[in-house]
């Protein structure tokens, strides 16, 4: 294999820990509060985590699919060019280094840095300093060798799964409220969309499930592994989800999740296990967002190789470079913390949260449908692994995202309009890089 070519090294275990250490971040701990308060009810509010979970798991094993057939580094870009052709391929990788990626890793930065500056005592003025430091020290770590990478990502994630299962015994067993059947005494919920805004929430903490498809040229056997770690992982996660999210109903009255917010879970956290416990939680959801945010780093630059490996974007010889001693596309990981960078400058992390699903989940249906058609493409070759309960697993995955885009468009139409115009930015450059073909 060529010196310039990154290298199939990852296995199974890496495999899990970035499906489950890049979903598993900042979400499961600040969205709980923001779910609820869109449905107004705990049994809601829990039918929206867990649609949120089956929409996933929908998704993810639909894309096993694809991915099994076009093993290669560069996921969804690398699917939208060979589905649909060059230009909806372009238009996709454009999305996710330009709005998704450096959206993804800003927030989380974000996340990091707010409760870093709570932990310190220090002044807000420190958040966007901490959260640039923070990802760039990332950004480092990722550039020295891929094996550091996916060693810390390995050992965040099972850092991350303590404080979760703690939550979950522990607030099952000595929570006094009534979980199931919880009212806001003054519901939040005035729009019909709302439902649809609440899974979108969730879809922020289940994020990160399509991103070892980035990385599907360096795993050992992608054939085998990309369904194996997609399914259990997702599992994995949707179980931790619910069953946290149960466990703090189990705990706090609904209003007084409403009133706490994001500090719900350190709040209950505190009512388990002391002030002791609280700040512990703290320590482990800092874990846990640095193992989220070390997966996106990891990952999303896997695009601009993949894309600059195809010339299609300026400078795609620089790009493409991977250190020979290090085998990572250290350039292409500068570039994706750029931008990042420049969106922690400018936006707020809830709305770079909401705005990079909707994005995704844009392109996502389009993948989705990608399905049948190399299913048709593909007639009578055997398949090394095929979506389960077809065609109804892909189906639920389409409607499911659909029925996300309406929402999110019922809910912020300037915001929408924005980011398609953003993505649609990506067509003259594509004709500008293209002119000579």
């Amino acid at each position: 294999m060529k010196e310039n070519e990154l290298k199939p090294t990852l296995g199974i275990w890496s495999a899990l820990a970035l499906i489950i250490g890049t979903i598993i971040g900042s979400g499961v701990f600040f969205k709980p509060a923001s779910v609820l308060g869109e449905v107004g009810s705990a049994n809601m509010a829990l039918a929206a985590w867990a649609a949120g979970g089956i929409l996933t798991i929908a998704a993810g094993l639909t894309i096993a699919e694809i991915g099994t057939q076009l093993p290669y580094t560069g996921g969804l870009y690398i699917y939208m060019s060979h589905i649909y052709g060059k230009v909806w391929g372009f238009l996709a990788g454009w999305m996710q280094i330009i709005i998704y990626g450096p959206a993804i890793i800003a927030s989380l930065s974000l996340y990091l840095a707010v409760l870093m500056v709570h932990f310190f005592g220090l002044g807000d003025q420190w958040q966007i300093p901490i959260a640039i430091i923070a990802a760039v020290g990332v950004m480092f770590l990722n550039m020295l060798n891929k094996r550091y990478g996916a060693s810390a990502q390995i050992i965040t994630t099972v850092c991350k799964l303590v404080p979760i299962a703690a939550i979950i015994v522990f607030g099952l067993i000595q929570g006094d409220e009534a979980a199931l059947g919880q009212v806001l005494t003054q519901a939040t919920s005035t729009t019909t969309g709302s439902f649809g805004v609440a899974i979108l929430a969730t879809l922020y903490a289940y994020d990160g499930w399509i991103l070892l498809s980035n990385m599907a040229g360096e795993l050992k056997n992608p054939q085998k592994l990309l369904p194996r770690a997609m399914t259990i992982g997702l599992l994995v996660v949707m179980f931790c989800y619910i069953m946290i999210n149960l466990a703090i109903y189990k705990m706090l009255p609904a209003d007084t999740i409403i009133a706490e917010g994001e500090k719900a879970a350190p709040f209950v956290a505190t009512m388990l296990f002391g002030d002791i416990g609280g700040k512990l939680l703290n320590i482990a959801i800092i874990i846990s967002i640095l193992g989220c945010l070390n997966g996106k780093i990891m990952t999303f630059p896997r695009i601009v190789y993949a894309m600059a490996k195809e010339n299609d974007l300026p400078f795609s010889k620089q790009l493409a470079y991977v250190h020979p001693k290090a085998n990572t596309p250290i350039v292409s990981i500068g570039i994706i913390m750029l931008f990042s960078i420049i969106m922690m400058l400018f936006f707020d992390a809830d709305y770079l949260s909401v705005i990079c699903i909707f994005v995704i989940y844009l392109f996502y249906v389009f993948a989705f449908i990608g399905v049948f058609i190399m299913r048709k493409r593909n007639k009578g070759v055997k398949l090394s692994y095929r979506v389960p309960l077809y065609p109804f697993t892909p189906i639920v995955a389409i409607l499911g995202s659909v029925y996300i885009i309406w929402s999110q468009v019922a809910a912020d139409l300037v915001g929408v309009a924005i980011s398609i115009g953003i993505v649609l930015i990506g067509l003259p450059l594509y004709w500008l890089i293209h002119r000579k073909d």
